[in-house]
């Protein structure tokens, strides 16, 4: 698998036109927040990475509660620092001391040949301290035997790209290499949100909340997180649900066309709770809440208007959780991922949150992780 992401990385960059790759002065790199994955001394992975929603490390919470702070963000099955304790009862030897990285800390390595960097928008579930800019001292005492990464602020500059990775791909020798992202937080800095009460929710694979806040939040029985962002606070969560659930029942012309027959301002009395398998992070937080996507009726129409409202519902009840905890309230929302094309899914989720719905700037995350990487060029 991690073959296959390196692969991708330079297919993509060889697809950027030949003369706007000859004038790159800076890259960054955003990845599924809590994709995590073991390397040697090399960066040459030892095993297949462990991916953002398995939930394996659902057998090591006790040790977890143990070890973090009560209510810590940590405290999840999928959290990067419950793969790093799997990861030490599981790798296949703990005493190499191997290296411990996220998606995007690994991809950025390729680039920059520094192993062992990550940035502290991928490092929050791995239990570093956003307010101190530190590893806490919980986590720092445990003379774990991987070496966890240096963290860095998003689009801090690592260092130039590796002289024979410029040659090969044609970029300039002197292309910075910086700090990354997590995918749902480049798709916020992609929207063109900027003031506190604004949100974005990334309709992909899964659903992703977040909400710029003055102040943050963080409560793990929940699933709630804040990520720091200069000043203020990226309050949110990730839910399971989403675009998996859709594409285990309709393909994306199928999609299109039973959207286009649902009368969005009629409410569906179906009551689902969509899922692609056992488990969610947010709003609710349970490793073994099941699936609920019964009845399903025979109209295909009446199946996804139910599936859409439902989605809807886990969305507003995340959004109303966030205030409730004391983020700043929710003035409007901005869509990005492949559902912010469904109108109809659009309107269903304004009926039910009650604010603006905007149309982002960019709905690439890939644009917010350039502006990361055109800050440092500005610097």
């Amino acid at each position: 698998m991690s073959d296959n992401w390196q692969q991708t990385l330079f297919y993509l960059i060889e697809q950027i036109p030949l003369d706007v790759r000859r004038n790159v002065k800076a890259i960054a790199l955003n990845g599924t927040s809590s994709t995590v994955l073991l390397c040697d001394a090399d960066g040459l992975p030892v095993e297949d990475p462990i991916l953002y929603n398995d939930a394996r490390g659902v057998v090591m919470m006790e040790k977890l509660k143990a070890i973090a702070p009560p209510n810590h963000t940590v405290i999840s099955a999928t959290s990067s620092f419950a793969k790093l304790l799997w990861l030490m009862e599981n790798a296949p030897d703990p005493t190499q001391h191997y290296y411990f990285l996220h998606q995007a800390d690994w991809l950025a390595f390729h680039l920059h040949g520094k192993l062992g960097v990550s940035d502290y928008h991928n490092a929050l579930k791995l239990g570093y301290d956003v307010e101190n800019l530190s590893y806490p001292a919980w986590l720092a005492n445990l003379q774990l035997p991987f070496h966890l990464p240096q963290v860095l602020a998003p689009g801090c500059p690592i260092g130039p790209i590796k002289p024979a990775i410029a040659s090969g791909l044609s970029l300039p020798r002197e292309c910075l290499v910086c700090a990354g992202t997590t995918d749902s937080i480049a798709a916020f800095l992609a929207s063109g949100a900027q003031t506190p009460g604004e949100a974005v929710t990334s309709l992909g694979s899964t659903l992703v909340l977040k909400l710029l806040s003055y102040t943050p939040v963080n409560d793990a029985r929940s699933g709630i997180y804040s990520h720091r962002l200069g000043n203020l606070w990226l309050v949110g969560g990730a839910s399971n649900t989403g675009g998996a659930v859709l594409r285990q029942f309709f393909s994306d012309g199928e999609l299109e066309y039973l959207s286009q027959k649902i009368d969005p301002a009629r409410e569906s009395p179906l009551d689902y709770y969509p899922l692609p398998q056992t488990g969610d992070r947010f709003p609710i937080n349970d490793p073994h809440l099941p699936p609920r996507l019964e009845p399903r009726p025979d109209n295909p129409v009446e199946f996804l208007h139910g599936l859409l409202e439902s989605m809807a519902r886990i969305e507003a009840r995340g959004y109303q959780l966030l205030q409730q905890l004391g983020a700043t309230v929710l003035s409007r929302v901005y869509t990005a991922g492949g559902g912010a094309k469904n109108a109809t899914w659009t309107a269903i989720r304004g009926r039910h949150l009650q604010v603006p719905m905007v149309t982002p700037v960019n709905r690439a995350a890939a644009y917010g992780t350039a502006l990361l990487a055109l800050r440092s060029v500005k610097q």
